[in-house]
């Protein structure tokens, strides 16, 4: 079972979270053009190792809440609140 360590609630099972996508992109505005609105909506980076995420506590506070993983061994390495960086010391969530 995987662990989950919610910015809020604390340490939760896997199968209460959702995961939301990739973290920290910037969003299509009003003005962009369908090019912008379409790299947005599809492309993403997907690569191997840490990656910043978000996720959703669909069970339990039900928060967003954003996350660094390793997507090789799928171990998280931290969690935070959205609008916050990435902890520079790195714990196993």
């Amino acid at each position: 079972m995987l662990l989950i360590e919610c910015p809020w609630c604390g340490q939760c099972e896997q199968s209460e979270f959702q995961y939301g996508g990739e973290a920290h992109l910037s969003r299509a505005t009003a003005d962009s053009n369908d090019a912008e609105l379409a790299a947005f909506l599809f492309l993403r980076s997907n690569f191997r190792g840490d990656t910043a995420e978000r996720w959703f506590h669909a069970a339990g506070c039900r928060r967003w809440f954003n996350a660094r993983r390793n997507t090789v061994d799928d171990r998280f390495i931290c969690t935070y609140k959205p609008g916050h960086s990435a902890p520079q010391d790195t714990t196993d969530a």
